[in-house]
């Protein structure tokens, strides 16, 4: 699969778990497109949900009407398709 440019930027904040709250602060992206990006990612196996405490991994059995109660962090797969575009 090929990565978009905006799927390329929310793996790079996920090398550690992230809540969707952070996520949306620190991409920029509006909550709209942060939700199916993660969703697409999370579907592809580049990145894995957890609940808020961030220890237990709930993927692919989570909530997509509430992501904002998850944590979200990059599989090995993510973090090589990470390193694939990297200059």
């Amino acid at each position: 699969m090929k990565l978009t440019a905006t799927e390329r930027h929310i793996l790079s904040f996920l090398i550690y778990p992230e809540s969707f709250h952070q996520l949306l602060e620190e991409s920029g992206l509006q909550r709209g497109s942060l939700r199916a990006d993660l969703m697409h990612l999370v579907s592809h196996g580049y990145i894995e949900v957890y609940l808020a405490d961030q220890e237990t991994l709930v993927s692919p059995f989570y909530d997509t009407d509430n992501m904002e109660q998850f944590s979200y962090k990059a599989t090995k797969t993510g973090i090589n398709a990470i390193r694939q575009y990297a200059v």
